[in-house]
């Protein structure tokens, strides 16, 4: 066996949600992971988590033949059981919880939270850098603003799950719950068991 077929059998690709790709990114360095890939598809998913599923298997079969391991950065997503089937087919692990903001915050936290904070809508770092494309701009609010008491009706507080101590984003995110009409809470997670997750690697 050659060089190179040698490292292609060792190495890992990580294939993530682009909301992820910054903090994965930061983790691979902070962790000397070099034989550690990345692979991202497109955020706007967040938005059509129907689309989830199909993009991460597409993504598998065109990996498996380069890495020895493959793993996949998405949360269930709303993709209602979907991408847990393509995963289960293909013996492949994923993040553990319901979405980013789970895992962030720590999925036994936010468990025990989620009666309390049933009236919260929720920001991450990348949420708060793309909010007017992603949240304010997708929900058509920019040329809807009578569409905020539809969508936010039953919501009072936004809050914030910081990655970062970027003053900017939180000026960012708070400017969105003013914008929204929305109580302001900031929560510093950091990168919570996604660090976990990508260091085992």
């Amino acid at each position: 066996m050659s060089l190179t077929e040698d490292t292609a059998r060792q190495s890992v690709m990580i294939i993530a949600c682009g909301a992820l790709a910054r903090e994965i990114l930061a983790l691979k360095r902070t962790n000397g992971l070099d034989h550690v890939s990345l692979h991202c598809l497109p955020a706007e998913f967040h938005n059509y988590p129907e689309r989830i599923a199909g993009a991460v298997e597409q993504a598998i079969v065109e990996a498996q033949p380069h890495y020895s391991r493959i793993v996949v950065a998405y949360a269930e997503c709303g993709t209602a059981g979907a991408l847990d089937k393509v995963l289960e087919a293909k013996n492949i692990e994923r993040l553990d919880g319901p979405h980013c903001y789970a895992f962030y915050s720590g999925l036994d936290n936010f468990l025990k939270a989620g009666e309390r904070d049933i009236d919260a809508f929720y920001l991450t770092d990348f949420l708060a850098r793309h909010f007017d494309k992603l949240v304010f701009g997708a929900l058509g609010l920019d040329r809807h603003p009578e569409l905020r008491d539809e969508y936010f009706r039953h919501y009072s507080r936004l809050i914030y799950l910081a990655q970062s101590g970027d003053r900017n984003l939180q000026a960012k995110a708070e400017d969105a719950a003013r914008r929204l009409r929305l109580n302001f809470e900031m929560r510093h997670t950091g990168y919570g068991e996604l660090q976990d997750f990508v260091a085992a690697l």
